[in-house]
């Protein structure tokens, strides 16, 4: 291990000499392989780079379970979060046979080789419970943990080969030896870090602003571009308009710089994982706020953590961080002084001005003024570039329902009708005709129909992405690949789903081809309704029983509730 030093202590670098390289690349390329999942990209980028160091590779169990009972290594070293390779069970084997694992990138880049030192099982509840205190899967990182992590854990060393590549915004892209450079270079010797994964308005300037006056530092606007919440607004946008609030501070005081990390909204843990983080980069102090990295409510809309929970945490270890907590309030806007001021200056009877991001999301969507008072006109013209009002956004209407249920009657005159009305492309994705095109090599199983549906779930995520209207019209029986579906899509545009609720008995009188009959008689296996279950939608935006309604009928009620929804109109 070659370690380097520089301003804020010791790095590990694991990036190799040329020489090492050529031998780590021959090592790679004759063992067992994976591809690296999005988050695991983000975690092996800040192993390489050092901004986890002290970490050397992925935990060992013994690291592990060390973090999750006392926020410390087994060596007695203060770090709050689990950093872990999780695979299947195929991969696995293979890795502890050859001793070895191949880490690529989506693209089959190898980035590192992982000498496997450990393997055990991942028990989700217990580190679900230790790390996030909850095991409440509306907590994101317990959704991740819960519905996406593999079954295994590997730990061990990690022989580095490259960086991951990143094509966009490279200007602002360091590691921390390099911004550690740059702020010797600058002759900055005290920096507080702030940490954001939102848009920065007039009240984010004024604290920053503010916070770095009152410890005598310069800034440093490190902004999260890995994965932040579900739902977030995306990373190019944010960083359009972090460049442009830039240029709202005193010349030659602040820096920008994104970090590749994959958020898990943890709250506690999850600030001083950071402050940990911001030291790695050079940082001498970090900006903490309320509620810092917190995921919002439960599932009983009660707060996953206490709003100064990271505040009290930070303090307990402050003299050990090596990193100084810079504690911050709310900003608010006072109309009577016409300026912000921190919550706790408010005076009884003063007129405070405030917009929520509920607030500043609605009025994005609807296309209404977001006053000046409250952000600077060049971030709210970016923000209205990537969201424009909501009858100018993309969307998707997903139909669910039985084999003959009407679904595909009803999708067409959809589309017909939409074209009539709207000056937006209209695509229909036709449950049979995907098939015949996309999935063609599928069966009828449960995994098969599931992937199925989840690539007709990317294809309209990309129609709704690109402000183009989707149309849906497979089976899709299954409420879990569904609500995959909506998370996919719901971020990029709208989405309604329709459940055509027509009964089993109608659908098999309607049934020309007499698959219902062949199922029943055990001729065609796994049919849906038949031999394979349906599982209803519990809520979808609209439910539709042709016994009922028209194919005209039907349309209209979906046209109205588009319109109600502001999508179209």
């Amino acid at each position: 291990m070659n370690l380097i030093e520089a301003h804020g202590g010791e790095l590990v670098n694991l990036i190799p000499s040329q020489a090492d390289k050529e031998q780590r690349q021959q090592l790679a390329n004759e063992m067992p392989d994976w591809d690296l999942k999005p988050r695991q990209v983000c975690d092996i980028e800040l192993l390489l780079n050092g901004a986890f160091s002290p970490l050397t590779g992925f935990m060992q169990q013994a690291d592990y379970q060390a973090v999750l009972k006392d926020m410390r290594l087994a060596d007695g070293t203060l770090w709050p979060m689990p950093i872990t390779l999780d695979v299947d069970e195929k991969t696995k084997d293979a890795a502890v046979a050859a001793g070895h694992l191949t880490l690529r990138d989506e693209e089959g880049v190898v980035l590192a080789v992982l000498k496997v030192a450990d393997v055990w099982a991942v028990d989700r509840a217990a580190e679900a419970q230790a790390v996030y205190g909850t095991t409440d899967e509306k907590h994101p990182a317990v959704h991740h943990l819960m519905n996406q992590t593999n079954d295994w854990y590997l730990g061990g060393e990690l022989l580095g080969l490259q960086l991951p590549t990143h094509y966009d915004y490279k200007q602002h892209r360091h590691t921390p030896q390099e911004i550690r450079a740059k702020f010797k270079k600058l002759s900055w010797s005290r920096v507080v870090a702030f940490q954001t994964r939102n848009p920065m308005h007039r009240a984010h300037q004024e604290l920053t602003f503010r916070a770095a006056q009152r410890v005598e530092a310069n800034l440093l606007i490190h902004p999260v571009v890995g994965m932040t919440k579900p739902g977030d607004i995306d990373h190019f946008t944010r960083v359009r308009c972090y460049e442009q609030v830039m240029d709202r501070y005193p010349e030659r005081t602040t820096a920008l710089s994104l970090l590749p990390l994959a958020m898990r909204m943890g709250g506690p843990r999850e600030a001083l994982w950071h402050a940990i983080i911001r030291k790695n980069y050079g940082c001498t102090h970090i900006i903490v706020g309320r509620d810092h990295a917190g995921p919002g409510d439960d599932s009983n809309g009660q707060p996953f953590y206490d709003p100064y929970a990271a505040q009290e945490l930070l303090q307990q270890h402050e003299a050990e961080l090596g990193i100084q907590m810079v504690e911050f309030e709310m900003m608010v806007y006072s109309q009577d002084k016409a300026q912000y001021i921190p919550v706790s200056e408010v005076n009884e009877g003063d007129n405070i001005l405030n917009i929520s991001g509920t607030e500043l999301r609605r009025r994005l969507q609807l296309g209404l003024e977001i006053p000046e008072w409250f952000s600077y006109p060049e971030v709210v013209t970016e923000l209205r570039k990537s969201y424009p009002p909501r009858n100018k956004q993309g969307f998707t209407v997903f139909f669910t329902g039985l084999s003959g249920s009407g679904k595909s009657t009803i999708a067409n005159a959809l589309r017909v009708k939409l074209m009539e009305m709207i000056n937006r492309p209209v695509t229909l994705l036709d449950g049979d005709v995907v098939r015949k095109h996309l999935s063609s090599e599928l069966g009828f199983s449960k995994e098969h129909r599931n992937i199925n549906v989840q690539r007709i779930g990317y294809v309209a995520s990309e129609i709704t992405k690109n402000g183009g209207v989707a149309i849906c019209a497979p089976i899709a029986p299954y409420e879990k690949m569904r609500a995959e579906v909506r998370g996919m899509i719901e971020p990029l545009g709208g989405f309604l789903e329709i459940h055509v609720s027509t009964p089993l008995e109608e659908c098999e009188k309607r049934d020309r081809k007499g698959l219902y009959a062949l199922a029943r008689k055990g001729v065609i296996k796994e049919f849906t309704g038949i031999s394979d279950p349906y599982e209803a939608p519990a809520t979808p935006e609209v439910e539709i029983n042709t016994l009922n309604f028209s194919p005209d009928q039907a349309t209209q009620r979906i046209v109205l509730k588009l319109e109600a929804m502001g999508l179209i109109g």
